[in-house]
C-alpha cells in the first residue's frame, strides 16, 4: 500500500462517520491524497491542494485539510471546494454538482 492509500484508508475511517465521503471519483481523490502529501513534505502540514499556501501555518490555518470552510460548503453545495469531501447525496447525483464559489477572503 502506497502513502497515499495509506492516508485514504486513515481519513476514510476518521471522516465516514462525520458524515463526510470521498468523492467517487477515485482518479481525482487520489490526485489531491498525493498532493496533500506533497504540501506536507513542502510546509510541514496538509494544507488545502485546491489553494495557494503560504508556508506559514498560522497564515494557513483555515486551509489545512480538512478546511475550515468544508462544512458549510457541503452542507451547502454537498461538495467542498476541491470536491474531495462530498455527502452521501452528491456521489449518488440525488443533487446537482454546482460550482463551488472560494470562501477565503484575502489577505493570506
Amino acid at each position: 500500500m502506497n502513502e497515499a492509500e495509506k492516508l485514504y484508508e486513515i481519513l476514510k475511517k476518521v471522516q465516514e462517520p462525520k458524515g463526510y465521503f470521498f468523492s467517487k471519483d477515485s482518479k481525482r481523490v487520489f490526485e489531491l491524497m498525493d498532493a496533500l502529501l506533497v504540501n506536507k513534505k513542502r510546509y510541514g502540514y496538509m494544507s488545502c491542494p485546491c489553494r495557494l499556501s503560504s508556508g506559514d501555518r498560522k497564515t494557513d490555518q483555515d486551509i489545512l485539510c480538512p478546511c475550515v470552510y468544508r462544512e458549510a460548503d457541503v452542507k451547502e453545495y454537498g461538495s467542498c471546494y476541491c470536491n474531495l469531501y462530498v455527502s452521501k447525496d452528491w456521489n449518488e447525483e440525488k443533487i446537482p454538482h454546482k460550482y463551488i464559489p472560494e470562501k477565503r477572503t484575502p489577505p493570506f
